[in-house]
Formats: C-alpha cells, sequence, structure tokens
C-alpha cells in the first residue's frame, strides 16, 4: 500500500503529520512535472475518507499552467480522466458535517456521471509559494479556496498538505510519482 510504504510509521494526528512535513525538505515546481498516484493520510480531518471513497486515484502536472488536481481511473484501469473540482467540493461540505459519508463509496457513481463530471481543460496551476515558513511547490485550484502544498519525501515521493480556507489544519495526503497510466482524451 502507497501509504505504507512511504510513511511506515504514519501520523494519526494534526501534529505528527506537521511534524513530518516541516522536516522534510521543500519541492520545486519543476520537481512535481509528471503523474502522480495518490492516498490520504488519515488525521482526524473531517475530510479523512474522502478521497479514498470516492475513487480518486492522483494528480498530474503537465506544466505550470496545466495541472489536472483530480484524476480518476476508468473502468478499465488503463487510463485516467480529470474530474472538475468545483463540482467534487461542493459535496465535500455536507460529506464532513456527516463523517459516516466518507466510509460510503462512491466511486461507481462518480464513474457513471463521468461525462457531466469531467473537466474539459485543466483546473489548477503549480507555483511556489511560502507556507510554515518555507517557500515549496503549491498547486493552486483556479476556482477554488484551496492551495495543495508540497514537500519532498524522496525523489518520487511527497507529502501535501492541503490548506482550505476555513479549515485550521491541513488534510493530509502522499503522492508518488506514477506515470504507468495516461490521460484519456
Amino acid at each position: 500500500m502507497l501509504l505504507q510504504e512511504l510513511l511506515p510509521a504514519a501520523p494519526t494526528t494534526p501534529a505528527e503529520a506537521l511534524e513530518i512535513f516541516d522536516a522534510a525538505p521543500a519541492a520545486e515546481p519543476d520537481f512535481m512535472i509528471g503523474t502522480w498516484h495518490g492516498a490520504e493520510v488519515p488525521t482526524g480531518h473531517p475530510m479523512d475518507g474522502l478521497l479514498e471513497a470516492s475513487g480518486w486515484w492522483g494528480k498530474q502536472f503537465v506544466d505550470a499552467e496545466t495541472v489536472h488536481p483530480l484524476l480518476f481511473p476508468d473502468a478499465s484501469g488503463e487510463t485516467l480522466w480529470p474530474l472538475n473540482p468545483v463540482l467534487a467540493f461542493s459535496g465535500a461540505g455536507l460529506a464532513t458535517k456527516l463523517p459516516l459519508l466518507n466510509r460510503i463509496s462512491v466511486a461507481k457513481p462518480i464513474a457513471a456521471l463521468r461525462p457531466l463530471l469531467r473537466a474539459r481543460s485543466a483546473k489548477a496551476r503549480l507555483r511556489t509559494t511560502r507556507y510554515r515558513g518555507v517557500d515549496t511547490a503549491t498547486m493552486v485550484y483556479d476556482q477554488l479556496p484551496i492551495n495543495d502544498v508540497f514537500r519532498k519525501l524522496s525523489d518520487d515521493a511527497v507529502l501535501g498538505a492541503m490548506d482550505l480556507r476555513g479549515e485550521s489544519q491541513p488534510y493530509f495526503f502522499v503522492l508518488r510519482r506514477d506515470n504507468s497510466l495516461r490521460l484519456s482524451r
């Protein structure tokens, strides 16, 4: 499993995750170019479980102006498709208020609604921002008050902290470089 491979002693609290995040070196935006497979880092955040329940696969950074923040596998599992994050996060508020929703798989309904949920263009950009005192690669959503800030765990892995407006603690996830699947057109 991705998380246990990267973080054998996975953090269980926001403080433990922040300790790992703060100790990791900054990631340069060019380092992030490629396709990345993701996994959640459960810390008790209200969003814990949402990405897994949705069937989320990862992210793709084509260049600084072209980022697909939410990739999902197609029915064959051989290609990926980008989901529009505005549509994805519109239901996240309810799910964070009803924690049991985080455990119900919605991967099949998301796949069935692919024609409606599919992003028609990139929905984020890659920049360097200062977060927790360090200048590092950050994915900036185009239409949402969310920044995903990255720190390097290895040459092929990063720890991400999703900084959401209105949340006191970030939501954590890991990404491992994986260019084995291509984006469907």
